[in-house]
């Protein structure tokens, strides 16, 4: 798949070029007064589509950026929040395992006198 996509790609622009080029029929723009139809109607309404396009993907990018942002900061402020109210909690758990953690280090301090100094 990840071969044939460009190629399909290309293909599908080759169609819609060709159709453009050959069959103006359907095209018909209308702007202020001025009626456009025919090769000019269609060069006129890709040229307006393609910016509208392109203004609407800058636009939908900056908002998903922003909305990103937001997330974000959202889930940090979660978090925060959960470690706030947990905390309480775990602190029955936290007191023996600070014990164990300052003697297991009191003894490695004396059996390694440089690792103290570090």
């Amino acid at each position: 798949m990840k071969k044939t996509l460009p190629y399909l790609l290309l293909f599908i622009l080759a169609l819609m070029i060709w159709n453009g080029i050959t069959d103006h029929g359907g095209m018909h723009v209308v702007f202020d007064d001025g009626d456009f139809d025919g090769p000019v109607g269609a060069v006129f309404g890709t040229v307006i589509g393609t910016l509208v396009m392109i203004f609407v993907a800058v636009v939908l990018a900056l908002v998903f950026a922003g909305v990103g942002v937001v997330l974000i900061a959202a889930l940090f402020l979660g978090a925060v929040l959960a470690a706030i109210s947990i905390s309480p909690l775990l602190l029955p758990i936290l007191i023996p395992c600070a014990i164990v953690w300052l003697l297991t280090r009191r003894s490695a301090a004396r059996r390694d006198p440089k690792q103290s100094a570090a």
